[in-house]
């Protein structure tokens, strides 16, 4: 007897291993499953620019990625004495406007140099709300809980998404040709406007999804939103707000993720190099004689893997062990 629906998961050619470059970019499930690839110590780079919810606001950080561009003063918003980017996350803000700038074309330039070497990109639309600013008309990423009074909002269309990537696609074919680019919908639900507004968004996204997949750069359509929704239809997957989704749920999806894009050998080094990460993350409070069985086990593992693979770095793991001892 099938109990749940079980949602069927793309295939994939290309695999992701230790020397694959791979950008996530945009909502949930770029930073959770970014998140989880580092922590295995495979080659990524996730949300630069912090997370960004719209397809728009992605779009934008792609192209200033693709053509190497360098902020300035123009770039940056002042309110109350405090800098700030409306490109970026609200973790972009300073009460040093020099020091914003230094800091946005850093980011900048790591995640151009990383995006001309990338084999794939996962992109990740969360809302097809926009926000522009009123005295401008610029869509921006982040309203940096600035007075509501500053900005329009509007939902854009399936179509007006499509025709804004094809841009963005036709540019990357450019600058990386070779570079692979898979889209994911976020399963966050964004409730402020009720559930049917929800589901509206989506649906556009979804829309502008299916009209992009016929581009040359475009590889495939990753179902993270159709697991969450169809395979975890149950209140127990969602986290305390009933919106984002449950470590559990995450790694459900992260299951599934592995299974398309990583072969057994490189997953079963990813879980390794995983549960030394996290056993640094891990702060162990006391004297070196209580720390230090603890670091010596953790020291034996990363020996073992380095035996077993030595292109992995461990270095920084390596040094915070062997001070505890």
């Amino acid at each position: 007897m099938e109990l749940r629906t079980e949602v069927s998961l793309p295939s994939s050619a290309d695999r992701i291993s230790f020397s694959t470059p791979v950008m996530f970019l945009g909502s949930c499930f770029a930073g959770e499953i970014g998140y989880r690839m580092a922590s295995g110590k495979l080659k990524v780079l996730t949300n630069p620019h912090g997370t960004l919810f719209n397809p728009f606001s992605v779009a934008g950080a792609l192209d200033r990625f693709a053509s190497e561009y360098v902020y300035g003063e123009k770039d940056i918003y002042l309110h109350q004495n405090r800098y700030l980017s409306l490109e970026h996350h609200t973790s972009f803000s300073s009460w040093e406007r020099d020091e914003l700038i230094r800091r946005l074309n850093e980011v900048s330039l790591t995640a151009s140099s990383f995006l001309r070497e990338a084999s794939f990109l996962f992109v990740t639309f969360g809302t097809s709300y926009i926000y522009t600013l009123r005295k401008s008309g610029d869509i921006v990423a982040n309203c940096h809980k600035l007075p509501s009074s500053l900005f329009d909002r509007r939902q854009a269309t399936s179509a007006a998404i499509a025709e804004r990537w094809r841009e963005t696609l036709d540019r990357l074919a450019v600058v990386n040709p070779a570079l692979k680019v898979w889209f994911t919908v976020s399963p966050v639900r964004h409730l402020s406007d009720g559930a049917h507004a929800n589901q509206l968004s989506k649906a556009h996204l979804l829309l502008a999804v299916e009209e992009l997949l016929s581009h040359r750069s475009v590889a495939g359509y990753f179902p993270a939103y159709e697991l969450f929704m169809d395979e975890l239809r149950d209140y127990r997957f969602y986290a305390s707000d009933m919106v984002h989704p449950s470590e559990t749920a995450i790694d459900f999806v992260w299951e599934k993720f592995s299974q398309v894009f990583l072969d057994s050998p490189v997953l079963r080094l990813w879980s390794e190099a995983t549960r030394i990460t996290r056993a640094m993350a891990h702060r162990i409070t006391g004297g070196k004689n209580e720390t230090a069985p603890f670091a010596n086990a953790m020291m034996e593992r990363i020996s073992e893997l380095r035996a077993k693979a030595p292109y992995i770095d461990l270095t920084a793991e390596e040094t915070y062990f062997r001070s505890m001892m």
